[in-house]
């Protein structure tokens, strides 16, 4: 959206609508089954059993303190893919804890999370999502502070966007083994050849792919016509956006 209109569009009084609550649907799916995933550590059973072409390793691995139930979820951002997220976990057996310093802990506990300073949940959560848009304020927010704080065996994701973590510190923790990573976006957006994203066995890489794709932007493209169907009869619009809006926007 900020790379296709600024200021001047606003001014000019054109009408501003927006697609992100329909990109925000495939952004929580996929982060849902990456949570999932990730405490059931699925990508390293996957890799050692491929590895050794049998289950003498993978069987004792069941062992471990694994799985989904009991966890807790560090969400980073109440954003509309946030609150998703949040909503799709209810079923679960998760303790959803929510950084967002715009709400309350009142506000907090409306969406389904229990308010926590950004310390507490890198400290307290076993995976850790984020959801936050990329302004000035957030540029490195996980940082290497951050990043050390987080338990060992942790999961990070992403798919916000890759300035709102400091990739040099993230790939000199995950370089130790000390926690794994489900990344789909990156900073630069595609990652130089010799990036250790590619390589390091406690990465799962994705290239920006949790956001709509193929028969998904099906969705994106209805929920366009809808808004010029509401225009065109003078109905408000549902997704209708302000400058002060944009400010906030990934």
């Amino acid at each position: 959206m900020k790379g296709l209109i600024d200021e001047d569009i606003f001014r000019a009084g054109i009408t501003v609508s927006h697609a992100a609550e329909a990109n925000a649907v495939p952004v929580a799916e996929f982060t849902l089954a990456a949570i999932l995933f990730a405490g059931k550590q699925v990508f390293r059973f996957r890799d050692t059993y491929v590895a050794d072409r049998n289950r003498d390793r993978t069987h004792p691995m069941q062992r471990l303190t694994i799985g989904n139930y009991d966890r807790t979820v560090g969400i980073i951002g109440a954003s509309r893919i946030g609150r998703r997220v949040i909503e799709l976990l209810k079923p679960f057996n998760f303790k959803i804890i929510l950084f967002d310093p715009t709400l309350s802990a009142s506000e907090c506990a409306a969406v389904g999370a229990e308010k926590a300073d950004l310390d507490s949940l890198m400290r307290s959560a076993d995976i850790v999502s984020l959801h936050a848009p990329s302004l000035p304020s957030t540029q490195h927010m996980i940082d290497a502070q951050g990043l050390a704080l987080m338990k060992d065996g942790a999961t990070l994701i992403n798919t916000a966007r890759g300035a709102i973590i400091d990739e040099a510190a993230l790939l000199a923790t995950l370089s130790t083994g000390r926690i794994d990573a489900i990344i789909d976006v990156t900073d630069p957006e595609i990652p130089e050849p010799a990036s250790a994203f590619y390589d390091l066995p406690n990465v799962f890489l994705t290239p920006h792919i949790a956001g709509a794709v193929g028969l998904e932007r099906t969705r994106l493209g209805e929920m366009a016509v809808d808004e010029i169907e509401r225009y065109l009869t003078g109905q408000p619009l549902e997704y209708a956006i302000t400058l002060a809006d944009l400010d906030a926007m990934a």
